[in-house]
């Protein structure tokens, strides 16, 4: 491995665009012939990999990742917001992929000694210490696209954060997709790039000729989510998002979302969306996305079937601001954490 050096010490996370700073230690275990993931115990400095051109995951796709945050405290501390739970969706993943999933409790642990090691570039809120463990199909052979890979390498590294959308908390623009669908069948609950991948041209194409910053995939007239999170409706008394299936990922953040929403009081409906209810929705109520990466985000405008449709005045509404709060308090230690999200970590 070669030296990879992290202009996080000079850059703003704020400034910068989300997920293009690293922390300087990373994590790593190795998996070879099917044997256990050997992990060394503590973090190494962060270096460039050096892979064989005919690397399994280089050419059939043998890879995934999970996406999660580490939140500095109101009292300085430092935290991993729901740590179990991300790791058991990076243990569904592999399977789906047919690998040799790595122990939980070796996968908790490398995540959280890849936070400790990185927790002195973890910015104050609204930032975040943004955490990426990922997983590589190792083995070195072109002949196996009808096998899994039998060797891997798993490793967790750390990227300080501000927004992920540009501009901050602002209303987003959403095209709507009623065509292509957002991935296939197969992988829509994968987090993996075979699943991303198939999102990312429809969403340039929407940039580019709606001026969208996302796209909303509801092929058929059925709404599920956007290229990189879940859609939800508000209003003063429910909450409302797609019923889960196999067809998109299963959001942490969407998990936490409805826990939140029932907590406050309001009517939690997992159930199909049509493009009617949509289009009837904004012209009364609220609507946003939530994601790891983006928290809570105010969805604005809605480029739907042809029309520009406003949800509600355009702005951020009161509800979808009230959970995107409740959420973030917890997150940072502001409210008291009932679900009991949060992992400490020293930091």
């Amino acid at each position: 491995m070669t030296s990879q050096s992290s202009p996080v010490e000079a850059a703003d996370p704020f400034a910068a665009p989300f997920g293009t700073l690293f922390g300087d230690k990373i994590t790593i275990a190795r998996m070879e012939a099917g044997d256990d993931y050997r992990y060394s115990g503590s973090a190494e400095p962060m270096e460039n990999f050096s892979l064989h051109p005919a690397t399994h995951a280089l050419h059939y796709g043998s890879t995934c990742f999970e996406g999660l945050k580490a939140f500095r405290q109101d009292d300085g501390s430092l935290a991993i917001f729901r740590l179990d739970e991300h790791v058991r969706r990076l243990a569904k993943t592999v399977a789906q992929l047919y690998m040799s999933v790595p122990d939980v409790e070796l996968v908790k642990t490398m995540i959280i000694d890849a936070a400790e090691a990185n927790a002195s570039h973890t910015p104050d809120a609204p930032g975040s210490l943004y955490l990426r463990p990922t997983l590589l199909g190792m083995q070195v052979n072109i002949g196996a696209a009808a096998t899994p890979s039998n060797s891997a390498l798993f490793y967790v590294f750390a990227s300080p954060v501000g927004d992920y959308f540009a501009g901050g908390v602002r209303p987003l623009t959403i095209y709507v997709e009623t065509n292509t669908p957002r991935t296939t069948p197969q992988f829509g609950r994968a987090k993996a790039g075979a699943n991303y991948a198939m999102a990312l041209g429809p969403t340039l194409d929407a940039k580019a000729t709606h001026g969208s910053d996302q796209v909303l995939f509801a092929s058929g007239g059925d709404v599920t989510e956007t290229g990189a999170a879940n859609f939800f409706l508000v209003d003063n008394d429910r909450v409302i998002t797609r019923e889960l299936d196999d067809s998109f990922l299963h959001g942490v953040t969407r998990s936490s979302v409805l826990a939140l929403a029932a907590d406050l009081g309001y009517e939690v409906e997992e159930r199909r969306i049509s493009l009617d209810e949509l289009r009837e929705w904004a012209t009364r109520g609220e609507a946003f996305l939530s994601g790891t990466a983006a928290i809570i985000a105010p969805v604005g405008t809605l480029k739907l079937e042809g029309d520009t449709v406003l949800v509600g005045d355009g702005k951020p509404g009161p509800n979808t601001l009230r959970l995107r709060e409740a959420l973030t308090d917890i997150q940072v230690g502001a409210a008291v954490d009932s679900h009991r999200w949060l992992t400490p970590i020293a930091g």
